[in-house]
C-alpha cells in the first residue's frame, strides 16, 4: 500500500465508522437544522475525541500521518469501535506513515508435516488450515466433501473467498449465504490492514470486485471482523441440513495460519449427517484406490 492509498483507506474507514453512529447514540444533542450526512459530523467526532476540528479534518483527509496512539485511542472511543475495529484503525494508521524501507514480498506459507498428520487423524469432523487472504492451505477428506475438493483446483483458486463468491455451489451450500459472504469480506479487510502491500491480495480484491457486485458493494462498507468461533448452517447435496459449530485455532509459528475444526452436537441429526458424509467419503476413497 502506498502512502497515498494508505491515507485513502484510513479516510474511508473513519468515514464509514462515524456514518453509522447517531448523535443520540454518542450521547450528543442533535444540532439545529437538517443533517446533510448520516451519523456523526467531523466536528462531533473531534469534540468527543478531545481534539480540534481542524486536526480531525486533516486526519480524515489523510493530511496528518503521524497521529499519536493516544489520539487514535481517543478517536476509537469516540467512534465506539470494538476491539477488532480498534486494532484495524491502529494498523491502517501505521501504514500511512512514510517509510524509507521498501515492502518485501511475503514468503510462501508452508504447513508443517505434523499439522498434515493432525488433519489426517480427524476422520469424523471437517478440518482445514486457512492462511493469508483466506487461502486454503490444507484440508482433510471430510472438509473436501463438505465444501469442495480444493486439492483438485489450481493453486491460485484454493481460496475460501473465491469459493464463497465465485462458486455457484457455495450459494446453495450455505443456508445463510449473505452472512457468510459478508463475514468473508470483513475478514479480508482485516487482513488488508495488516498486509496492505500484499500483491496477491490486490489481485484477489480486483478479481472479486470485477466479477461480483455483492463483493464490490460490501468491500466499500469497510467492515472488519475476526472469526474465532461460531456456528454455520449448511444444506449439503448428499446429506441434507447440518448445523456445525466451528473453532478457529491459531497455529503456533505463523500468525496468518488458522486451523478450523467443525463439530456437531452429540446425538443431533447433524452428527448423524456428518457420520453419513464420513462414510461416503471413505467409500469414495476406497473406490478410487481400487
Amino acid at each position: 500500500m502506498s502512502e497515498q492509498s494508505g491515507n485513502a483507506e484510513l479516510r474511508e474507514f473513519l468515514r464509514s465508522r462515524r456514518a453509522r453512529i447517531t448523535p443520540e447514540e454518542a450521547g450528543l444533542l442533535p444540532g439545529p437544522g437538517t443533517r446533510r450526512v448520516p451519523g456523526l459530523r467531523r466536528e462531533e467526532v473531534a469534540r468527543l475525541a478531545g481534539v480540534s476540528v481542524d486536526y480531525y479534518v486533516r486526519l480524515e483527509r489523510g493530511r496528518d500521518v503521524n497521529v499519536s496512539e493516544a489520539v487514535l485511542d481517543a478517536i476509537a472511543r469516540a467512534l465506539r469501535l470494538n476491539d477488532v475495529e480498534r486494532g484495524h484503525l491502529f494498523a491502517i494508521a501505521r501504514h500511512t506513515r512514510p517509510s524509507r524501507t521498501r515492502s518485501r514480498p511475503l514468503p510462501p506459507q508452508r504447513v508443517r508435516p505434523g499439522l498434515y498428520r493432525v488433519l489426517e487423524t480427524l476422520t469424523e469432523t471437517p478440518a482445514l488450515i486457512v492462511g493469508r487472504r483466506t487461502d486454503v492451505l490444507a484440508t482433510n477428506r471430510l472438509a473436501r466433501a463438505l465444501y469442495t475438493d480444493f486439492d483438485a483446483l489450481p493453486h491460485r483458486e484454493r481460496n475460501m473467498a473465491r469459493f464463497v463468491f465465485l462458486d455457484e455451489a457455495a450459494r446453495e451450500l450455505y443456508v445463510n449465504w449473505e452472512a457468510v459472504a459478508r463475514t468473508s469480506v470483513a475478514a479480508l479487510h482485516l487482513y488488508a490492514g495488516r498486509h496492505p502491500n500484499d500483491p496477491r491480495l490486490a489481485e484477489l480484491i480486483g478479481e472479486l470486485s470485477l466479477r461480483d457486485e455483492d463483493f464490490r458493494r460490501w468491500w466499500a462498507d469497510h467492515d472488519v471482523t475476526r472469526r474465532t468461533f461460531g456456528s454455520k448452517h449448511f444444506h449439503h447435496p448428499l446429506v441434507g441440513d447440518l448445523s456445525l459449530d466451528y473453532e478457529a485455532l491459531a497455529v503456533t509459528g505463523d500468525p496468518d495460519q488458522v486451523l478450523g475444526i467443525y463439530t456437531a452436537e452429540p446425538g443431533s441429526p447433524s452428527e448423524e449427517a456428518l457420520r453419513l458424509l464420513a462414510g461416503w467419503t471413505s467409500q469414495a476413497g476406497a473406490a478410487s484406490l481400487g
